[in-house]
């Protein structure tokens, strides 16, 4: 799905920075139907929301999790904490640090750049976006 999508490549050809590619490859793989005004919203978050804090990929994911599992605000729903802290806890046990820094010395190369990192976000992702689809669809 969407890790396969940031595998191939995608967003490169379009200089997207973490951020926007979890977001429009979202957009694309989960037919989120968001419009190019929306889809803007990841611009800052890129580069750990440019002062390498928490990588793009995960804040975008985040992004990801809140349209689709939010209906209008976060309190109302009591699955957005879980599934966040589910995407954060899985993603620093499978790559050791959530944080631009780290994972750029420990990951970044010069050809694929990010790409392993925002791969492991977008997996991290379908995972639990998977899990809940099926989960919604049993109880119907």
């Amino acid at each position: 799905m969407l890790r396969n999508l940031i595998e191939e490549g995608y967003g490169e050809a379009e200089d997207l920075n973490c951020a926007e590619k979890i977001l429009y490859g979202a957009n694309q793989v989960y037919q989120l139907d968001l419009n190019p005004q929306s889809l803007r919203i990841a611009s800052g978050f890129g580069g750990g929301m440019a002062i390498e804090s928490v990588c793009g990929a995960l804040t975008a994911s985040i992004m990801v999790l809140g349209i689709l599992f939010v209906k209008d605000r976060a309190h109302e729903s009591s699955k957005i904490k879980t599934l966040t802290q589910e995407l954060f806890n899985t993603y620093q046990k499978e790559m050791g640090v959530i944080n631009c820094t780290s994972l750029k010395s420990r990951y970044r190369t010069d050809d694929l750049k990010c790409r392993h990192v925002i791969a492991k976000a977008a997996g991290v992702l379908d995972t639990i976006i998977k899990r809940e689809r099926e989960s919604a669809e049993a109880k119907c």
